[in-house]
């Protein structure tokens, strides 16, 4: 694909990698970069990852088709402003936070249809942007979270983009992301900074603990301590979920607690068995092989939120859409969407969600 200029703002390993990506792969023709650290504009020049070193957000946004935020969390909402305020009415912005509705409600008044909030589910233990590389987004589940009044063509865009990165783009409620992410990413880095900060801290009979420790305990607390920063800022941007998943654990944990005490070997059967069917569950979608794609049509009235509307019911059921073409149609009349899904059954799920919601749909 053919692309115009983009703007990334934030130019460490996340933002660094999307500009490799977005020229090795997406065709942009430009990546403007920006950053409060004069060396990191020089190293990712040096590498590639920027084609020309903006002075200002409002630099970088201006005549932008797109516009990456890559900030820490607690920056967005006001450089989401500032791009929106000097980007051009065709430009899409966009962050890759991993909390998204402090961002939504921080907005105001400025021009939301054309902030779509993102998310890719990847990153590295290193940061910075010397350890940027193109192929970071590769197979990666990239969150994009519309609200319903986001423009349809723009959607279009961005889930083109995403796509071009190699990632796989889903699109869901913002809520219903920041509270999956707290259980899924935010609270196991909790879990694991606790368990290295208990073993750190405790020598039965005078033998340290952590020099005790065997493979599983490592494989277990790999995430702990990573970018303290950072993750401050990403467990109180999402504080509302982050509590309600270690509220929920802390029960789980004392029902484990009080088996324990009580000698009760079948609950701990119990546990534990579940646990394992859980996990080769997670295995298996992880393993599935490719399936043939499947074209799904949608009489899409033109009004905004409709599109929205399809592509979050389908990420919530677990149906990736590979691509997608809006055929927009007259003022007042419907277009086509055309949808790309992952096997028969996705298409005739797809079908069902599209015309549940009262949408005309067929499959191609």
């Amino acid at each position: 694909m053919s692309l115009g200029p983009v703007a990334v703002v934030g130019v460490g390993l996340m933002g660094g990698s999307l500009g490799l990506a977005l020229a090795g792969r997406a065709g942009a023709r430009e990546v403007r970069g920006v950053d409060p650290d004069p060396e990191a504009l020089r190293v990712a020049r040096a590498v590639g990852a920027i084609s020309h070193a903006a002075e200002s957000v409002e630099e970088a946004a201006a005549g932008a088709e797109a516009v990456f935020l890559a900030a820490p969390v607690p920056l967005l909402p006001d450089l989401a402003r500032r791009a929106l305020a000097a980007s051009g009415p065709d430009c899409v912005v966009t962050d890759v936070g991993s909390a998204k509705t402090g961002v939504l409600a921080a907005l105001g008044d400025a021009p939301r249809e054309r902030f779509i909030g993102g998310h890719p589910v990847c990153g590295g233990e290193r940061t910075g942007v010397v350890f940027a590389r193109q192929e970071l987004f590769q197979g990666a589940t990239w969150f994009l979270t519309p609200e319903p009044d986001a423009r349809p063509d723009l959607f279009e865009r961005l889930h083109g983009l995403v796509a071009a990165l190699g990632a796989r783009p889903v699109a869901i409620d913002p809520d219903v992301h920041d509270r999956l992410m707290a259980l899924v990413s935010h609270l196991p880095h909790v879990l694991a900074g606790a368990l290295v900060n208990q073993a750190a801290t405790t020598a039965p009979g005078g033998r340290e603990a952590l020099r005790s420790a065997g493979p599983s305990f490592v494989d277990l607390t790999r995430v702990a301590g990573s970018n303290p920063p950072l993750w401050a800022d990403i467990l109180l941007a999402n504080r509302a979920a982050v509590l309600e998943a270690i509220r929920g654990f802390a029960t789980g944990l004392a029902d484990v607690e009080a088996a324990v005490e009580r000698g009760d070997r079948e609950w701990l059967l119990g546990f534990v068995g579940r646990a394992a069917e859980a996990r080769a569950r997670l295995r298996a979608a992880a393993d599935a092989a490719p399936v043939a794609p499947a074209r799904v049509v949608v009489a899409l009235p033109n009004r905004p939120g409709a599109l929205s509307e399809i592509a979050t019911a389908l990420g919530h059921a677990h149906i990736n859409i590979e691509d997608l073409q809006l055929r927009p149609g007259p003022p007042g009349g419907e277009g086509e969407l055309e949808l790309v899904v992952d096997g028969d059954d996705a298409a005739r799920e797809a079908v069902r969600l599209a015309a549940e919601r009262g949408y005309r749909v067929r499959r191609a």
